[in-house]
């Protein structure tokens, strides 16, 4: 039977614990197997669908929110890891009925063909923005390589996130 240590380091398990998320500012409080990983919480717990199953591997980046504002890949994070921190996922990036600017930026360019990957893709421009890595476009391909795009909608993701970029230096 697996064990997990929580955030304080203490063991817990085999069986199902009693923990408390808190995903896009709300406490959640759930009951669930150490083995569950965050993407599974996410999706069949909480129903906060956005994140994607894609390979379940961790090579496709589907499945990538945040977790104390860096990326993670939900599908090889162990929810009860992230019990005391925060989660964000797509679902928490726009301010109610308002878009976050990636989001927008993402439908003026067209940066998504099946749409299956971008949640993913948004939650890893926005990130790289604010890490400071997208200061050309072979940096920006480079920072998001770990989110794999099958509809090859490539040049249209790097065109949304120069957009983002551009506006917030005011050129």
């Amino acid at each position: 039977m697996p064990v997990a240590e929580s955030t304080a380091g203490e063991t817990r398990g085999p069986g199902s614990v009693e923990m408390a998320l808190s995903v896009n500012g709300v406490s959640h409080a759930l009951d669930l197997e150490p083995r569950v990983s965050l993407l599974d919480a996410l999706r069949e717990h909480l129903a906060l669908t956005g994140a994607k199953k894609g390979c379940d591997q961790g090579t496709c980046g589907a499945c990538t929110v945040w977790v104390d504002g860096r990326r993670v890949l939900a599908c090889l994070t162990l929810a009860v890891t992230c019990e005391g921190r925060e989660v964000t996922t797509i679902e928490g990036l726009a301010e109610g009925d308002e878009l976050h600017p990636m989001q927008r930026a993402f439908l003026e360019h067209d940066a998504f063909q099946c749409g299956y990957c971008t949640p993913g893709q948004i939650m890893s421009a926005v990130a790289l923005l604010a890490e400071g890595h997208a200061g050309s476009d072979s940096e920006i391909a480079e920072w998001m390589s770990g989110n794999i795009c099958r509809c090859a909608a490539y040049p249209h993701i790097r065109s949304a996130v120069r957009e983002v970029r551009d506006r917030k230096t005011g050129q």
